[in-house]
């Protein structure tokens, strides 16, 4: 199972994107991979024994191509950042509402 190529990018579940899939990983990429496997298995996407081989075949990897092929077929594990902007922005309105609310009523004292 091969990941897909949209534009110049590689696609997959794969948590970078990879402009040049011959490039070579590292450790610590590979290591990352097999964090979101862990997260892939706890979320039920894997069973124990596809997780297992999975972790074999990343270890074994050599480049960036490599190891997106043996995430292809899960989603992207990445968060939204939309949902704590809105958080943000909730917490900021209610301050200075706040912050209104203290200056109006000082000035009616």
């Amino acid at each position: 199972m091969s990941p897909e190529v949209v534009g110049e990018k590689l696609r997959g579940g794969y948590p970078v994107a990879v402009t040049d899939p011959t490039l070579r990983t590292s450790d610590a990429e590979r290591y990352r991979v097999v964090a979101m496997l862990e997260m892939h298995a706890a979320a039920g996407r894997l069973t124990l024994d596809e997780y297992a081989e999975r972790v074999d075949r990343v270890l074994a990897c050599r480049t960036h191509g490599d190891l997106a092929a043996v995430t292809a077929d899960l989603p992207s594990t990445e968060e939204p950042r939309d949902d704590s902007r809105h958080l943000l922005w909730a917490f900021l309105a209610a301050a200075v509402v706040l912050v209104l609310f203290m200056v109006v009523l000082g000035l009616a004292r």
